[in-house]
Formats: structure tokens, sequence, C-alpha cells
């Protein structure tokens, strides 16, 4: 095979997966170890492909660059779906709870509106507006204040007061990206302190994120990722994230997609 035609193949793969390693590919090809890092060298100065430890994963976009909510809905929502589902078995009638911003837990939003006694705090107009419309009357829903982001987040200093006097059962956080270095982070500088905000109000951290965010970096972390109590994500996660992540977060749940529903 052609070094051409093994970096194609090793691209299809990586898009299948959501990462590679190079000692796996290294056996599939039956190339040695350095023959595959420098396939992977020539990919990455390209900008096809990410170099990480042991491997790669996707190319991302920028640290600071924040696609409108709207842009974000459509992207593996198979895969969002599932997550939200498993999410909403976590969440019990009469708990105080949080929802950060974000497309996947608006998703869990519109899992929980027949949850009795729910009381839910938010930064994010979708999930108020979720709960709003279709939410049972014993609901109540807090909004904070703040500043509109892209995403459709509240964000900054009015957003952090309101939620530092609160006091809360769990958090379901959503997030831009996961790094082993970096843990989980957001591209938006003042949302990071709103969700630390948020991460410090409440007893239990359930983060939510669909197996793309693994080797994105936005530019400011929210915590590591020893923080998570709970990963909610899905079972494209690539074998090394899954390796980290095992190894760094409280309980790892990966969940199938109906990806058919797509």
């Amino acid at each position: 095979m052609l070094a051409r035609q093994r970096q194609t193949a090793i691209l299809e793969r990586l898009r299948l997966a959501g990462g590679v390693r190079v000692t796996e590919l290294a056996a599939e090809f039956g190339v040695s170890d350095m023959t595959i890092r420098r396939d992977l060298d020539t990919l990455h100065e390209q900008g096809l492909l990410a170099k990480v430890h042991g491997g790669a994963t996707p190319a991302g976009p920028g640290s600071t660059d924040e696609p409108g909510f709207r842009a974000k809905a459509d992207r593996q929502s198979a895969e969002k779906a599932a997550i939200a589902d498993h999410a909403a078995g976590l969440v019990r009638p009469g708990a105080a709870i949080a929802l950060s911003a974000g497309t996947t837990t608006a998703e869990l939003a519109r899992r929980l509106v027949d949850v009795p006694g729910l009381t839910v705090v938010t930064n994010s107009l979708p999930v108020a507006e979720a709960l709003h419309v279709g939410g049972r009357t014993d609901q109540t829903v807090v909004l904070t204040g703040g500043v509109r982001t892209p995403s459709d987040a509240l964000v900054g200093p009015l957003a952090v007061a309101a939620i530092a006097a609160l006091h809360l059962d769990v958090l379901f956080l959503g997030v831009h990206g996961i790094s082993e270095r970096a843990g989980f982070t957001t591209p938006n500088l003042m949302e990071a302190d709103t969700n630390r905000a948020l991460v410090a109000a409440a007893d239990r951290l359930v983060v939510l994120a669909d197996h793309t965010k693994w080797g994105t970096v936005g530019i400011s972390s929210i915590v590591p990722l020893d923080a998570a109590d709970v990963l909610v994500t899905d079972d494209r996660l690539a074998p090394e994230a899954r390796r980290v992540l095992d190894d760094r977060v409280g309980e790892l749940v990966t969940v199938p997609a109906q990806r058919g529903a797509q």
C-alpha cells in the first residue's frame, strides 16, 4: 500500500472511530510504528487531524470558535438523544438540579417535563424555554441573568452571582471539549466562570458529552477530568479516550445510539 493510500485509510478510520492509535494502525497495515507516526505527522501538517499521545483525533476548530446553538443542534443527534435518555434516569422527583447550556442538556430538559416537584436552575435559554412550555405546574425553573453567548447561554458576573448562593443536588454539565491535559473546556471565558459556579453549587457533577468532544480543547478549562462524578457519552468513544477517562472520572457510562434515527 502506498503512503497516500494508507493515509486516506487512516483518515477514514479516524472519521468512523473518532480516534486512532499508532500501535493498532501499525498492526492493521503491517508497517512499523515509525511509519504510522510519519503518516500522522504528514496529516497533522495538512490540518487533517490532531496528534495526541499514542495516536490522533480529528482536527478540531480553534480554541475560541463557538458555533451557535442552532448550528450544533443537529450534530450527533442520535448520540445526544441516547445520552439524554440515560441522564433523565438519574433525576429524581423533588430534586434541585442545574442544567448548563448546551444542545445535549437541552435534549435532557425535554425529557424532564413530567418529573414532579423538580427545581431546575439553568443559564440556558433553550433549557428554560423547554421546561416553561412543556413542564408541570409544580416545577420551578430558575433562569440566571447574564450576557447571552452564541450558544444561547447566559454568562458573566450576573450569572455567577445568581448561582453563588444556591445549593443543588446535581449539575448536568454540557461541555465544548474534553482533553486529558485540559480537562473539560469551553471556548468562552465567561462561560467557564459561570460553569465553575454551577459546579461549586452542586453536590454531584454529571457531564454529558458525545464522542466528538474528545480531543477538542476550548480556550478555558472548566474543571479537570477527576471533578466529574459521572461522564455519560456514546459508544463511539475512541479506545484511547476510554482508557484515559476510565482512570480519571468517577464513573464512565457509554450508551448505544440509534443512529438510524438521524
